[in-house]
């Protein structure tokens, strides 16, 4: 192989796979969006729950990853979820569109039933404290992404800096990811899951 060709594979990102055997991961990744921001960017005029009813963080997804890299949309004989079983993850999902759609890219991987995994998503969600300062928000604020992930690590002990990750979209909060084991306990992130944003003055929209 020529010099050129090993440095590109040596220097190429994280290994995203497609269509992988389901189980087969190392610890998974609980993303928690800001709903604000969603409405915002995304939901907006769709109608959608969390945005009419002004939630703050809704769980994004529970997702199975490597220590470098994630699989998704894996094989699986495990049944796809029923659209009652979808529809009752909107408290904790925002929308029933959002269920499917995690599971279909990465429950599956989690090589567990669709009612398994719905539940283990939710048991992750309701584990750890949404820090009260950001459900009492009152007006729009623009803060330091570090702020957030300390509140966080404040009103979770266990959780440490490595363990935790925020991440900024289109100047605005995006999502609190936190890293944790098949048994959902918190752990260290693999590098390329742990990009902290940086900016300082990212906005935050009140619920």
């Amino acid at each position: 192989m020529q010099f050129a060709a090993v440095i590109a594979l040596l220097c190429a990102g994280p290994a995203l796979a497609q269509g992988e055997r389901a189980g087969r991961f190392d610890y998974y990744v609980m993303a928690l969006s800001w709903s604000p921001a969603w409405c915002a960017t995304e939901g907006k005029g769709r109608g959608a729950p969390q945005c009419r009813e002004r939630a703050d963080f809704v769980l994004h997804g529970l997702w199975p990853q490597y220590e470098r890299g994630y699989p998704s949309y894996c094989r699986t004989t495990q049944r796809d979820p029923s659209r009652v079983q979808s529809a009752a993850m909107v408290d904790v999902m925002g929308t029933e569109g959002a269920a499917w759609y995690q599971w279909k890219k990465h429950g599956r991987c989690s090589g567990l039933t669709a009612a398994d995994y719905y539940a283990l998503a939710r048991r992750a969600y309701t584990r750890f404290a949404i820090p009260e300062v950001f459900r009492k928000l009152d007006r729009d604020v623009k803060l330091p992404a570090s702020v957030v992930e300390e509140a966080f690590i404040e009103a979770n002990p266990g959780l440490s800096r490595d363990m935790v990750t925020v991440t900024c979209d289109q100047g605005r909060i995006e999502e609190v990811r936190i890293c944790l084991t098949r048994e959902l306990t918190p752990r260290p992130c693999g590098a390329d899951a742990l990009r902290d944003c940086r900016m300082k003055d990212a906005l935050m929209e009140r619920p």
